[in-house]
């Protein structure tokens, strides 16, 4: 039987490694596995889906996804979304609609929270449709599991306002514990 996954992560717990060496998997077994993201994830290029530690492979939209016939996404074993928390309600309803109507798996990486621990519009979806729900982990400079991420600006100091989607890496994101989050830490205090 099909299921709706949702694996979420902070950032740097290796969420599209982790996408990548599922598909990588169902491809060592001689089967299919479909890679798609949400167009407004470009920070790669368009159709491509890449790991910090350099794994990359091609990939679709989910909006080309979601123009795909019953048939040619069924030719598919597996369909794996990464920065799923860019979906839309509508194209998270469609991803259910492939495990319920099609009888394909779909299994989604993406982030919780953004930069000010809100849910993403994806994410929030996911959470409420999803039939199993996995966290990635990774952990803060403290050693403590790390929840949040927090956004910095180019003197290293976290910001708490803006837009919740800007589209970046290791130089203006870190994965930090809910509590140096709130204290705005997002390194160890030079002593």
């Amino acid at each position: 039987m099909a299921k709706l996954y949702f694996r979420y992560g902070s950032m740097g717990s290796s969420k599209t490694a982790n996408a990548l060496m599922v598909a990588y998997n169902y491809q060592e077994k001689g089967q299919q596995a479909l890679l798609a993201k949400p167009a407004l994830d470009n920070r790669d290029g368009a159709g491509v889906m890449a790991s910090r530690i350099g794994l990359s492979r091609p990939c679709i939209s989910v909006e080309r996804l979601m123009e795909m016939t019953r048939e040619e996404i069924c030719a598919y074993d597996c369909v794996i979304v990464d920065e799923a928390q860019f979906c839309t309600k509508e194209q998270v309803a469609f991803l259910t609609d492939i495990v319920d109507k099609y009888e394909v798996p779909v299994i989604c990486y993406g982030l919780r929270t953004d930069f000010q621990r809100n849910l993403f519009e994806g994410s929030l979806w996911l959470l409420a449709w999803a039939d199993i729900i996995e966290e990635i982990k990774t952990v803060c400079w403290c050693g403590k599991a790390a929840t949040c991420v927090a956004r910095f600006d180019e003197n290293g100091v976290m910001v708490t306002e803006g837009s919740q989607v800007q589209l970046g890496g290791n130089d203006s994101y870190v994965s930090v514990c809910r509590k140096h989050h709130k204290l705005g830490l997002i390194h160890a205090p030079e002593a």
